[in-house]
């Protein structure tokens, strides 16, 4: 049996009148998702428009999920009740299938993409995730708008997104890029991103906090704007 692991993202995008659909699945999906066969880690995620990354930033439009999963389950996954519950209420689907180039700290006390397996040519996907200290909540969202507005301006950016396990102290961001190289350029350097780096070094802000790069292995589907 092939018991190698995939990275698999969803994006929902549903109308506003499904609201009570995505909040109550929200609440529901976490067990069945983690309760799937093959299934090594799950999050159901609440998105935002990748503008500002605070509570304001939440958009009611989207919705995704994050599932590590053995690849001879994907299939399954693909075709599951859950999956097709939200694609049928869905206006919009996009899939990312990603395998993870490195991956450094924890989310919910495990790095769940420690499973390293690809040399990452090509594009690349970024995932950040923190748990913000509640008496740093605030301090945080204000170092937030420099980043943001050299993020959305960094050269071969594709794609960004606000994600978030609850709208306050959840916080995290995909980001989709055309190279390895061009990450590494907004990583390492970009002066707002470097200047973020030396706050959370000075204040401690996080409680917990992962960064891991993926290699892209295959898209389907997209979000309208």
């Amino acid at each position: 049996m092939n018991n190698e692991l995939v990275t698999v993202i969803y994006f929902w995008k549903v109308k506003q009148s499904k609201l009570g659909f995505a909040l109550l699945r929200m609440a529901l999906d976490r067990g069945g998702l983690r309760r799937m066969k093959g299934v090594r880690f799950a999050k159901m995620l609440g998105a935002g428009k990748g503008e500002s990354f605070t509570p304001r930033d939440a958009d009611i439009t989207r919705w995704g999920a994050l599932v590590v999963i053995e690849e001879s389950q994907l299939v399954a996954l693909d075709n599951s009740k859950l999956v097709k519950r939200w694609r049928a209420n869905s206006s919009d689907e996009v899939r990312y299938l990603v395998d993870p180039i490195s991956s450094h700290g924890l989310w919910a006390k495990v790095n769940p993409f420690d499973y390293v397996k690809s040399a990452g040519d090509g594009e690349v996907v970024a995932i950040t995730r923190a748990r913000i200290k509640w008496a740093q909540n605030v301090r945080f969202w204000k170092a937030v708008p420099p980043v943001t507005s050299s993020l959305h301006s960094s050269p071969g950016l594709l794609q960004t997104i606000g994600i978030g396990e609850a709208p306050i102290g959840l916080q995290g961001t995909f980001s989709h890029w055309r190279s390895g190289a061009d990450l590494r350029n907004f990583a390492y350097k970009g002066a707002a991103h470097q200047e973020a780096i030396a706050a959370t070094e000075r204040h401690a802000w996080y409680a917990e906090e992962l960064f891991a790069r993926f290699s892209v292995r295959d898209i389907r589907g997209s979000l309208n704007k």
